[in-house]
């Protein structure tokens, strides 16, 4: 019986501790993948995402292996492409990414931040990658 009580404490006990553990914390910047397709155009297709990025949060700099379309849904979110001056942008406006390019996007404002990214890619690379290298802007 003893053991038994023993055992039944400690599950108690750790199942607490499991519902005491702070909730990770969300993430700043998410993708949520809409559609992939393939392009009448060999080794291309396309792919559409909506990317929401938090209040104060930051898309690091990074490049895709193809252009992207963004359209802002809501929100106001300042874009920099690699040596270029940042745009702030609004719903219902647009930004063109060219193929390679090194961008950033953050989120000035005080609510979430949302757009539309459609990206016209090569087949089988990785869709995101990261551009560490970018100089920063003095």
């Amino acid at each position: 019986m003893r053991k038994i009580l023993g055992l039944a404490l400690a599950t108690v006990f750790i199942g607490s501790a499991t519902l005491a553990a702070p909730i990770p914390p969300q993430p700043s910047v998410k993708r949520t993948d809409l559609q992939r397709h393939d392009l009448s155009i060999p080794g291309h297709e396309t792919v559409q995402a909506r990317i929401d990025i938090a209040p104060g949060a930051t898309a690091p700099w990074h490049r895709h292996p193809g252009e992207e379309v963004i359209y802002v849904l809501e929100g106001v979110l300042e874009y920099q492409l690699e040596g270029q001056s940042p745009v702030t942008l609004q719903p219902g406006q647009v930004l063109f990414v060219p193929k390679g390019v090194a961008h950033k996007a953050h989120n000035p404002g005080t609510t979430n931040g949302a757009e539309l990214a459609t990206y016209i890619v090569e087949k089988g690379k990785p869709l995101v990658a990261p551009a560490p290298d970018v100089a920063q802007p003095k």
